[in-house]
């Protein structure tokens, strides 16, 4: 069989068993096979299958068709142009989740009292005062961490997660993609992850500037509805109990202690959750509170700055 028949073939079993992206799965599967790109493997469609590669391909296609996502098969993931190693312990990062790396950026940017950032390089300099903290919360993977960081090298990034694996696979990923890197991974639920130093650090303003998550929203009930694909993720990073804003409320009730006069909570959450959230921001006290849309206009992020 040659590679373009192989893809093919491919294709119309996945498509058969339901998947929404069957061509592109299949290509990317063969070319983990191969060792190869898309792209190279399109290129060279003509070319042969060896026995072995058509029968390890047949395999992967068939736990495809079996609901395990493409992610998980080949162990890996692209998010913000860096290639993050994913398993079965950690959600998958998606295109939506990059709107809430965007606003980081986007508000880092232009709503600093104290200092103007550009990307990758502090501009105006006063010491410690001067120093950017970011909280993130749920990290999973660490891709937001990890992207923030990558982008602007100068910010102090700390970053936690109530699983143990899940953390472990950030950890890689950060020595991985940011040889050096100084992000500080803390394992624990929420806020009880960090340590009294991150609020009695050496700084004169210690607490943080951005706090950042993207949380557990999903109710109970509806995560059984999901794609099987959605269900092959960690349940823990997908349950937000019955409403699915039981994590998200901790999260606003504890943000305050944690964020710097003028500081900002940002969160990803379902779009339907948006008008309780509301209410919950404004509730402990936040203002100024924003909703931010995804790909495909949906409002997918939410902010309110803290004043207090």
């Amino acid at each position: 069989m040659i590679i373009r028949e192989a893809i093919a073939q491919g294709s119309a079993d996945l498509k058969f068993a339901g998947i929404k992206t069957p061509g592109l799965d299949a290509s990317l599967l063969l070319a983990y096979i191969l060792k190869t790109t898309r792209t190279v493997l399109i290129a060279a469609g003509t070319d042969s299958l060896s026995e072995k590669a058509s029968a390890e391909y047949c395999n992967l296609i068939e736990r495809r068709c079996n609901g395990e996502c493409v992610a998980y098969i080949i162990g890996k993931k692209e998010f913000r142009g860096l290639e993050f190693e994913v398993n079965p312990s950690v959600l998958v990062p998606r295109p939506d989740t990059e709107i809430l790396v965007e606003t980081a950026f986007y508000q880092l940017t232009i709503n600093n009292e104290q200092l103007a950032i550009k990307r990758g390089k502090f501009k105006a300099g006063n010491g410690n005062k001067d120093r950017v903290r970011v909280l993130e919360l749920c990290t999973g993977s660490g891709a937001v961490a990890i992207a923030l960081k990558n982008e602007m090298p100068e910010l102090e990034v700390y970053a936690t997660d109530i699983s143990a694996e899940a953390l472990e696979i950030a950890k890689k990923n950060a020595e991985r993609l940011l040889p050096g890197n100084d992000i500080r991974f803390y394992h624990g639920d929420l806020y009880n992850a960090l340590p009294n130093s991150l609020l009695i650090a050496h700084c004169s303003e210690p607490k943080v500037r951005l706090l950042i998550a993207n949380p557990p929203y999903i109710p109970t009930h509806e995560i059984d509805t999901l794609s099987p694909e959605v269900q092959t993720e960690p349940r823990i990073a997908l349950d937000g109990g019955i409403d699915g804003l039981d994590i998200i409320r901790r999260i606003i009730s504890g943000a305050p202690e944690y964020l710097m006069k003028g500081g900002m909570l940002l969160m990803e959450a379902d779009p339907h959750q948006m008008n309780d959230i509301t209410i919950l921001l404004e509730k402990r006290g936040f203002k100024d509170i924003q909703l931010y849309k995804d790909l495909s206009d949906s409002e997918r992020v939410i902010g309110g700055t803290y004043y207090e």
